[in-house]
């Protein structure tokens, strides 16, 4: 009895932080993230961990940041106090940007799964890492594809005003541009709006070919249902904000008029994916939305870092998370200076049957 009594209170239990909408529109990909999380720190409990000699067990802190960026900060702070020696996190670019200096000033490793603005790692901090492509890949990736399979001359962008939809929007812009198309209709609304007919009438007048929209599911869907109700027959194009089953329930049959992409590696191309696939449909009742196997792989290069410190130690994990080279789920995970993907990879699909069919993965 002694011997297993000294064995428990000789495991040491190590902090990973996670922070994501839970509460809002947009919940339902902030707990897909949270999951992901949590699905690879049991899948380590279970396995066993032992750093310099001891053992050691993950416990997940996980936070709702409700998608916004002062309640972000606030929760950035709880996960340092909490003593999280590394933070999967968090999942809006408008967030993840405020909340980087926060964990800088702490020195802990912030891993965004899921945030795509360029700005996030141009903030010149150490402790920021992304483990997704960013917009200045994705949006040339979606104007790309409009000017060349879509053959579209004329295009309309729409934007929600956050950090993650209008940088989308305007590095669309810059490539639709530089690739000879119009841009006949830049409007923008927010992230809260349910009503888009006043600027679907405007843009309809202008017969964009084309509907570019940078925004997330709670948005695009019920806008590309109101251009269809509208008569609209241009295709919508969007980020991977949008790019969810949960866009086909919100768009009903307008989803069939969707083209969107994915900052990363499609689930279904990934060499594991179906595994994990099953094994994430088995823990939680519900199927992947998107960026789940992002944060599964970012706790798992958060682990690698600590193996090879060979410590539990915030300072010593963060030292090495610049010589990652995982071979992750997502494929292979090793970073740039700044912290970004050195290898980028943009899929693109549409909606066969509501669900997502892969058009075209680009290497950037």
């Amino acid at each position: 009895m002694l011997a297993a009594g000294n064995a428990a209170t000789a495991q040491e239990v190590v902090k990973i932080g996670h922070a994501g909408p839970l509460t809002g529109a947009i919940a339902h990909l902030g707990k897909d993230n949270e999951n992901g999380a949590r699905l690879a720190v049991e899948e380590i409990n279970k396995a066993g961990l032992t750093i310099n000699g001891k053992a050691v067990k993950l416990e997940l802190v996980g936070e709702d940041d409700a998608g916004d960026p002062k309640t972000g900060t606030a929760v950035a702070q709880k996960l340092v106090d909490a003593k999280v020696v590394g933070v999967v996190g968090h999942l809006n670019s408008g967030v993840s940007i405020p909340a980087a200096k926060i964990y800088s000033d702490a020195g802990i490793v912030q891993i965004s799964p899921s945030s795509t603005n360029p700005a996030y790692t141009q903030q010149g901090f150490k402790t920021t890492y992304r483990v997704v492509a960013t917009d200045a890949q994705q949006g040339p990736a979606l104007a790309n594809y409009a000017a060349k399979s879509l053959k579209a001359k004329n295009v309309a962008i729409i934007d929600d005003a956050t950090a993650y939809g209008k940088g989308l929007a305007d590095e669309f812009e810059k490539t639709a541009k530089a690739n000879g198309m119009t841009v006949v209709s830049r409007e923008a609304t927010n992230d809260k709006a349910t009503d888009f007919k006043a600027i679907l009438t405007k843009v309809k007048g202008k017969k964009p070919d084309v509907i570019m929209y940078g925004g997330m599911d709670a948005t695009g869907g019920p806008l590309a249902k109101q251009a269809r109700e509208l008569g609209i027959t241009a295709k919508i194009v969007g980020g991977d904000g949008m790019c969810t089953d949960k866009v086909a329930e919100l768009s009903g049959p307008a989803v069939g008029n969707i083209i969107c992409s994915e900052a990363g590696l499609a689930l279904s191309k990934m060499a594991k994916g179906a595994d994990f696939s099953k094994n994430y449909q088995a823990r939680f009742n519900t199927p992947v939305q998107i960026y789940a196997p992002f944060t599964y792989d970012s706790v798992y290069v958060i682990v690698d870092a600590m193996k090879r410190a060979n410590s539990t130690d915030k300072a010593a994990i963060l030292a090495q998370i610049p010589k990652t080279n995982l071979n992750g789920l997502i494929g292979t995970i090793a970073f740039t200076d700044k912290g970004d993907m050195k290898e980028g990879i943009i899929t693109l699909y549409n909606f066969q049957d509501k669900k997502k069919s892969v058009l075209d993965v680009v290497k950037m």
